[in-house]
């Protein structure tokens, strides 16, 4: 389809907020009467050995100047661009932060510099060897905008010959996150098409064969791209997940449908015989496994985060389109082409008969054995969940071996950091942020947040008094202090009502009812952070008088660590309603309860390993992980459909459950182990991703696929014998 090439790629934080949270709508309100707290963006260039040299502070003096003209910029600073207001006889004046045409004055400086809570950490390192340039940016920047942005610093850093600068920010983020999302999609789907082509030839072995299965495969992953674009959907963060569920999807129903027919011709069926045979015994089976897979892909939909919605959405329309293509395509084909252009010669398939029957024997000589194996596993499985953890980071979430990772890291390590955390006050009983008691109160809890030295670049409104407190005692830097009396602060108040209004706009909502307090805190994990928070919130509660402010945490930080609150219970919900619906298509099929019952047992099983294995190896469990269970549960299913619905036709036809069982070994067995082998190795694509979630995803539902098989070939016999 032409409109293929027109895919858009979308990466915006505000993506990942979870629709419907209270404390989303607070923060919300919270923007409208300040600002976001992620439009910066901050460049950090080093010099060694020290960034106190006249001719760097020069460099960066003209970067500052010319940063404010990049487009969709409204203010910039630096310590090259910074000056204190002096009280002197004649007035007020303001002195430069640093001599940039005097190098003795200049290393005067320094030790102010370094001294001052104001900088260290925001504008330089600790050590003085880099100086960053902090640029605020429009709110809520778009990939088009952020795009502009990127290539217009790149610009002007080329101008000044700045070769070693690291780069934080959303409008970074977002431009190359959205580089990484296009990156993933051409390797999943070269990476992809490649092992189909393979595994098809190592399955069939005949060149036609493999044609037919591959072009039925490729058309359905450009039409699903094609529908994509049609239908306008963006391809988001977990994009890379389509190409690998089209291919190794689509390749399950051609596998299954070509082994079946091939079958048909090896009893020496007609063409016509054959592929209605096939239509008839698999065809359905298959219809129903593409359902089952979409509804376990739209139980997503329970989701509060709307890129998981839409994989969802998107996986489910992607799963009955391969259907769709191999039912008309595949089927179409197979019944055109002689018998012998697809057949290998003598071949009966005897090797993986042999290896299927003695699995079938060990489930009868063997039961005991897999049962106090079942028994065991649900044990160790409960003891690997219980260490489930929902710590995740940011970095984690970071392309591996990237600059903007390596870019992310300086910054947590030399300077405040990316996660913004912000304390939001509200003025209670007619109070105003202009009174001593108000901005007293702020001044000692942000004292008590500096307590914390993972937070870092701590701003308040108490910045002002102190600064006009620094300029009233000649600029020593020990006088950057909060006023020690309600008299002084009086005094001072007449200087601030002098300065701009947007300067404090940022600081004090319109009704002067609001301030904030604006924090960085370092990348220690949802959990830490909140528990942090959890602490100043007590400190809080103890101290101050509710009656004269309250006090609440917000900011995007928070809001995207709230998704840890509802991942386990959209995964409850998601699953439930999914193994509701699947129940009820499981009913309408077999028409037998004790059937609904086994074949969901060895369904759900797979579910529990991979919550076992999740919490074994250490993975934190976040919101794109919890994609793992819904492409588990829907793609395992489809064995246990496939191995049932032969079941029910060969014990209709021989009326003998064991000569059923073994009919369907043979037959389905193999059928399901080709599917595994194939999904297994699709899913291991994943390895090639330098998104650390998507490698995670991809090897999890890879290995969990091998309990899913494991479970159909040892568990459901037992069971069948067992209740039927």
């Amino acid at each position: 389809m032409i409109s293929v090439p027109f895919m858009k790629f979308a990466f915006e934080f505000e993506q990942f907020f979870p629709q419907g949270d209270e404390d989303l709508e607070f923060f919300q309100e919270f923007t409208k009467d300040f600002e976001s707290d992620d439009n910066f963006m901050i460049i950090a260039v080093e010099n060694h050995p020290t960034v106190f040299d006249t001719a760097f502070v020069q460099k960066i003096q003209e970067i500052t100047k010319e940063a404010r003209r990049l487009p969709h910029v409204t203010s910039v600073q630096s310590l090259a661009s910074i000056k204190f207001p002096v009280k002197t006889p004649f007035g007020i004046n303001n002195i430069p932060a640093l001599h940039a045409n005097d190098q003795e004055a200049l290393q005067r400086d320094k030790e102010k510099i370094l001294n001052d809570e104001r900088f260290v950490y925001n504008l330089i390192d600790e050590k003085g060897k880099a100086m960053a340039v902090f640029m605020k940016t429009t709110d809520q920047l778009s990939i088009e905008h952020s795009y502009e942005l990127i290539d217009a610093l790149k610009a002007l850093l080329t101008k000044y010959d700045v070769q070693d600068a690291h780069v934080l920010g959303r409008a970074y983020f977002q431009a190359e996150l959205a580089g990484m999302q296009k990156r993933e999609v051409v390797v999943s789907t070269v990476f992809g098409a490649l092992l189909v082509g393979f595994i098809l030839i190592l399955l069939f072995r005949r060149p036609i064969p493999v044609m037919i299965a591959f072009g039925s495969i490729g058309l359905g992953l450009v039409l699903f791209f094609g529908l994509l674009v049609l239908l306008g959907r963006e391809l988001n963060a977990i994009a890379a997940f389509y190409p690998v569920l089209m291919l190794i999807v689509g390749t399950s129903d051609v596998v299954h449908i070509m082994t079946k027919y091939l079958d048909e011709l090896k009893k020496g069926k007609t063409n016509e015989d054959a592929i209605s045979i096939t239509i008839k015994q698999i065809g359905l089976a298959t219809l129903l496994t593409s359902v089952t897979t979409a509804v376990g892909f739209l139980s997503l939909l329970t989701s509060r985060l709307i890129p998981i919605q839409d994989f969802g959405i998107n996986s489910a329309m992607g799963v009955v389109l391969a259907f769709v293509c191999v039912i008309l395509f595949t089927c179409s084909l197979l019944s055109l082409i002689p018998k012998e252009k697809l057949l290998k010669e003598n071949s009966k398939g005897h090797i993986w008969d042999k290896y299927l029957l003695r699995i079938n024997n060990f489930t009868i000589t063997g039961r005991k054995k897999i049962i106090w194996s079942t028994f065991i596993f649900l044990i160790l499985s409960a003891i690997g969940i219980s260490r489930i953890s929902t710590n995740y980071t940011v970095e984690s979430n970071l392309p591996k071996n990237s600059k903007i990772t390596n870019d992310f890291k300086y910054f947590e390590r030399d300077f405040a950091g990316f996660r913004p955390l912000e304390f939001a006050v509200t003025l209670n009983n007619g109070h105003k942020v202009d009174e001593y008691e108000v901005v007293k109160s702020v001044s000692l809890i942000e004292q008590e947040i500096r307590k914390y030295p993972q937070i870092k670049a701590v701003t308040s409104l108490t910045d002002i008094y102190k600064s006009i407190n620094q300029m009233f005692n000649r600029n020593d830097p020990k006088a950057y202090t909060f006023p020690k009396d309600e008299k002084t602060y009086n005094q001072y108040q007449k200087f601030v009502d002098k300065i701009p209004n947007q300067m404090t706009a940022s600081l004090i909502s319109k009704g002067g009812d609001k301030t904030r307090i604006s924090t960085r805190i370092k990348d220690l994990g949802a959990d830490e952070v909140k528990s942090i928070g959890l602490k100043i919130d007590s400190y809080v509660k103890e101290n101050f008088d509710p009656d004269l402010i309250s006090v609440r945490r917000t900011g995007t930080g928070l809001i995207f660590d709230k998704n840890a609150v509802y991942i386990r219970e959209n995964l409850m919900h998601g699953l439930g309603l999914g193994l509701l619906i699947i129940s009820i298509f499981m009913g309408l099929l077999f028409r037998n309860f004790r059937m609904l019952f086994i074949s969901l047992v060895p369904n759900i099983l797979p579910l529990i390993f991979a919550a076992a294995l999740i919490g074994f190896v250490g993975i934190k469990l976040e919101a794109v992980i919890s994609i793992v269970f819904a492409l588990i549960f829907g793609i395992a299913v489809d064995d246990s459909i496939h191995f049932l619905s032969k079941y029910k036709q060969a014990f209709n036809e021989h009326q003998d459950k064991d000569k059923a069982l073994e009919i369907t070994f043979k037959e389905t067995g193999k059928a399901i182990c080709f599917t595994t082998i194939i999904l297994f190795f699709g899913f291991l694509i994943m390895l090639f991703s330098i998104h650390p979630p998507s490698v995670t995803i991809g090897t999890l539902i890879a290995v969990t696929l091998i309990s899913a098989l494991v479970a159909d070939l040892y568990i459901l016999p037992v069971l069948i014998r067992k209740f039927l």
